[in-house]
């Protein structure tokens, strides 16, 4: 069997704690690989090795890391497929998806590539009498990463380019369940001629996390994953006086207003709600139909939702792979089959869907629930499933209210023609992102990502110029030079003295 184990000081480091977790194919259900857990001690080892590459990594010239980066995005091009393959094999996602995920991943390196724009100081001349003020950007240190399941290659891609091009060294934390894109990563980043110890990869569950949030030596900690998990994060490393961007959990909303093109909508609402078997935070997994309209969207949605391939992701007729767990799918299908009692009616149940000759894969399929009430747990919790809720309101103000009550506050999406709506919905509605007849609206790399409320813990979203100052500190240095001409009679600095 496979074993995956840590990335240290530019090398494959065994485990030595003895504690390992299991990894499957979520397709056949079979276990296929073994990770290494790590211990406090090795920990350690892994910030040890960041803290020592940080010395000289901090001084390389911006020339330096822009060259490895350069270089580490061609591998990383070339090796796409083969990440991929590892994305498809242990989280299930089908392939094209998984190449989706490594090209927005791939976008941020190309951000860190543009490092030496993003760095530039301020200066400030003659604000008082021969006092000049300028303003430069520092890196931190070592910072963590800690990353989720669900885009095991993207997600980290989202911190360490940026973090490294700053000056930073990294140490990724990342999900257990689907672990080998990571060291892949890290092995490329190897081979463009990054030094070692500048990015280290660490496996392991809540002890090697919980280690990483006390460690004196961490300066900084980014994570993206559930809620509770990210106010545990930021309030456990707040405490140890890291800086902390922590993205959580979502429960993302699409406004449909009686003038928007339909079918438009209901196309969105079928790729947003069940591509990637629902698991990502930017999922719709909440469809708000104004007016009279509700009745023809979810008939659309209905007949779209029932064209939808569900299979192994290496199968490229797919459009659907399972679910990265069992237990997870058992928990999602819970929310359909309890939705009934709850007051919903079930379009739609995926709950004992199979695919034969893979019957032990961790299967759902697509399920649409409407009429569903917000004191409901399919409304309330984030399913991460393929599970899409419809709610019914008669006003566009009664949408947005019913939207904005939401704790979270991730992404969302208004469909219509009417520009004045959009507007308006754009400045009114409680969320970090905003789509106008864009159902996942995810910024491009040079604009950056996070919601709010409990969607974000922090004060920085990611990647972007708000990645950028996440990953530096700011100083200001303000100076004062004599004259050259003032200076001590008898010294003869060639300067005139009449001026």
């Amino acid at each position: 069997m496979k074993t995956v184990n840590h990335w240290i000081g530019g090398k494959t480091v065994e485990g030595t704690s003895g504690n390992y977790g299991e990894v499957t194919d979520p397709a056949t259900g079979a276990v296929t690989t073994r990770v290494a857990f790590a211990s406090p001690d090795e920990v350690d080892t892994a910030v040890a090795a960041a803290k020592d590459a940080y010395r000289t990594w901090r001084d390389s010239s911006l020339s330096a890391r822009t060259a490895v980066l350069f270089r580490y995005h061609a591998l990383l091009d070339a090796h796409r497929d083969e990440i991929a393959a590892l994305i498809t094999a242990e989280h299930g996602k089908v392939h094209s998806d998984a190449l989706g995920e490594v090209a927005r991943g791939l976008e941020i390196v190309e951000l860190a590539c543009g490092i030496t724009t993003q760095l530039k100081g301020e200066l400030s001349t003659q604000v008082s009498h021969r006092v000049d003020v300028s303003s430069i950007r520092q890196p931190l240190g070592v910072v963590a990463g800690i990353t989720p399941f669900n885009f095991p290659a993207m997600v980290p891609m989202w911190m360490f380019p940026l973090a490294i091009a700053c000056g930073n060294t990294f140490v990724l934390k990342p999900s257990e369940k689907d672990p080998s894109a990571a060291n892949l990563l890290a092995e490329l980043a190897a081979e463009a001629g990054l030094p070692d110890g500048v990015l280290n990869v660490l496996h392991g569950d809540r002890v090697a996390v919980d280690a990483l949030l006390n460690h004196p030596d961490v300066a900084a900690v980014s994570f993206v994953g559930s809620t509770p998990i990210a106010r545990h994060i930021h309030a456990t490393a707040s405490a140890n006086g890291k800086r902390v961007q922590a993205l959580g959990g979502a429960k993302n909303h699409m406004l449909v207003l009686p003038d928007a093109d339909l079918d438009a909508a209901a196309d969105a609402a079928v790729s947003a709600a069940y591509g990637s078997a629902g698991e990502r935070c930017m999922a719709i997994s909440a469809v708000v139909a104004v007016g009279a309209i509700g009745d023809e969207l979810v008939a659309r949605i209905k007949k779209r939702a029932a064209r939808i391939t569900i299979g192994p992701g290496t199968d490229p007729a797919s459009e659907m792979g399972p679910l990265i767990t069992a237990a997870h799918r058992d928990k999602v299908a819970s929310y359909v089959t309890g939705a009934a009692a709850q007051g919903a009616e079930v379009v739609l149940d995926g709950t004992g869907f199979t695919v034969d000759g893979f019957e032990d894969g961790h299967w759902i399929g697509l399920s649409l629930l409407d009429h569903v009430s917000t004191d409901s747990d399919a409304y309330k919790d984030e399913i991460f499933g393929p599970v899409l809720c419809v709610l019914r309101v008669e006003t566009y103000e009664e949408g947005v209210a019913l939207m904005n009550a939401s704790p979270y506050g991730n992404g969302t999406a208004i469909f219509t023609r009417d520009g004045g709506a959009a507007r308006r919905f754009q400045l009114e509605i409680e969320a970090g992102m905003v789509g106008v007849n864009v159902p996942i609206p995810v910024p491009v790399g040079y604009h950056s990502f996070g919601g709010w409320k409990d969607s974000l813990f922090g004060d920085h979203h990611i990647y972007g110029n708000d990645g950028v100052h996440f990953y530096t500190r700011g100083k200001v240095t303000t100076t004062r030079w004599p004259d050259p001409a003032d200076a001590p009679a008898g010294v003869d600095l060639g300067f005139p003295r009449n001026h």
